[in-house]
């Protein structure tokens, strides 16, 4: 199960600490810096103490780009989000055995503790401090604005996004260190502000150590497709439990993706997708859209699935393929993947569908057990050729049932080349692809990293979908037909069904 969420929650946590804190997003051109800036103050701060401060582009320009700004009563924003060091000191301090520190090390922290109850007596700041405002050798007068309407927000905490510091630096001929000092120290730490400062530069190592928290955005790509990641570099008295997340800009909006957890569904009763005659459904509405619609009936369909992504899952995409099958009164053949538990994969689907339907129209092949009193269970350990051919026979007359339905047929093909060798695992592969296409049937393949027959059957395939693991974020592309990257989702109560989010 995959969550999206829009913001990292360390983030969240960052900034809702108590206090002003001050933060860079840095990153390349295009990488979502301004969504996520905006979304910042959006979801952060009340519209009457939230201000963004930009050079680089003008209010219409940005109602354009995104047009959720006015939808969402954000026009007022846009003009224009440390104490932290001593609170890191006062909660390292309940680690460690007092009587182990140096004297003067006690007096640093008592120190400390004196001076945070004297900010706690005082409450927060009544009026914004100018100080090093004041000392700046140029007049910077958005900034001045920007001082005043502060001055009329606090003691309530706002939130300021500057977009960009090179912008303005270079607009007023300021030096960059002592404008991200200046606006550090009155506002951020001495003026109860939020201060949110977005960087063009990338490499900007030499700035850091001037705020609280640092944040990168990444653009890259992974077989051509386009892949965005958010970095969480530094969020001083946060705990950064996960560094990074797969993030999309879709739809206009910074969303970032949960690591991947396997789900706790309960027992629910799965309502099979219809499709058009000539097609078989994938489960997925957005898997189907990306097929056309589905499968087409008397197609070989491979998924690819890198060395990162664990059984769980890419079986999140298997499971909705199977279910859909069964709920329809069609049988499934499967060649069970290695890691896969015949015991496991059975009491997974029966908690979405009748166990006698499984029972009735799943047939799992086992090539080591001679028998079996189980109805689902294809034993055909110790068997001749003709006796195979025989409970072959038997059970697949079984799972087509009287109307003679068409079937799903899954192999694992690291299971087939495992036990057979590469060169018959080939051969097999052939065969079943050309049975396939000459009947109204449905193939599924799985292939691992490195089976022999994985060039073969890139060839061979009708469709081939590769799943890959970014973040702990489960993904999935097309080769055939060629698609962009999408993360798999689920949210908690629609599994087992899955989402498609398009990563844009």
């Amino acid at each position: 199960m995959t969550k999206v969420e829009g913001i990292p929650k360390e983030i969240i946590e960052f900034l809702e600490k108590k206090g002003g804190s001050s933060i860079f997003l840095k990153g390349s051109a295009g990488t979502g810096k301004t969504t996520l800036a905006l979304q910042l103050i959006e979801e952060m701060g009340d519209p009457n103490k939230s201000f963004y401060l930009s050079t680089r582009v003008s209010d219409e320009s940005l109602y354009q780009q995104f047009p959720w700004l006015e939808e969402k009563e954000m026009k007022s924003r846009v003009l224009d989000s440390s104490k932290i060091f001593l609170e890191t000191i006062y909660e390292d301090e309940e680690f460690e055995e007092e009587d182990e520190l140096p004297e003067s090390e006690k007096m640093k922290i008592e120190s400390a503790k004196k001076f945070l109850d004297n900010i706690e007596e005082s409450g927060p700041p009544e009026e914004v401090d100018r100080t090093h405002l004041s000392n700046l050798d140029k007049k910077i007068p958005s900034l001045e604005n920007i001082y005043d309407r502060i001055d009329q927000t606090l003691p309530e905490r706002p939130t300021l996004v500057i977009d960009s510091v090179e912008g303005i630096t270079s607009k007023y001929g300021i030096d960059e260190e002592t404008f991200i000092m200046t606006v550090q120290k009155d506002l951020a730490e001495n003026s109860n502000t939020n201060l949110i400062m977005v960087l063009e530069k990338a490499d900007a190592k030499f700035l850091e150590y001037l705020v609280d928290g640092v944040v990168e955005l990444y653009r890259y790509h992974l077989d051509k497709r386009n892949v965005r990641e958010i970095h969480l570099i530094k969020l001083r008295g946060v705990g950064i439990k996960q560094p990074s997340y797969l993030m999309t800009l879709s739809g206009g909006k910074f969303k970032c993706f949960e690591p991947y957890k396997i789900p706790e569904a309960g027992e629910m009763e799965w309502e099979p997708l219809q499709t058009l005659d000539g097609k078989y459904s994938t489960g997925s509405k957005d898997l189907d859209d990306l097929l056309n619609g589905g499968f087409d009936k008397g197609t070989y369909n491979v998924f690819e699935v890198k060395e990162n992504v664990s059984n769980e899952e890419y079986f999140s995409v298997l499971r909705p393929i199977f279910l859909n099958f069964l709920t329809q009164d069609r049988g499934v053949l499967a060649v069970l993947s290695g890691g896969t538990h015949p015991e496991n994969l059975r009491e997974d689907l029966v908690r979405f569908v009748n166990p006698d339907r499984f029972n009735e129209r799943f047939r799992i092949v086992d090539y080591f057990s001679p028998q079996t009193q189980k109805p689902y269970m294809m034993a055909l350990g110790g068997k001749s050729r003709d006796e195979v051919s025989k409970i072959y026979s038997k059970h697949i007359g079984e799972i087509r049932g009287d109307d003679n339905k068409p079937i799903l047929e899954y192999t694992g093909f690291d299971t087939m080349e495992y036990l057979m060798g590469n060169e018959i695992a080939i051969k097999e592969l052939l065969e079943a692809v050309a049975n396939t296409k000459a009947s109204n049937k449905l193939g599924i393949g799985l292939v691992k990293h490195g089976l022999k027959v994985s060039s073969e059957i890139k060839n061979m395939a009708d469709n081939y979908f590769v799943i890959a693991s970014i973040n702990k974020t489960p993904c999935i592309y097309g080769i055939k037909p060629k698609t962009g990257l999408y993360a798999i989702v689920s949210e908690e109560e629609k599994v087992p069904h899955i989402d498609l989010v398009p990563i844009m």
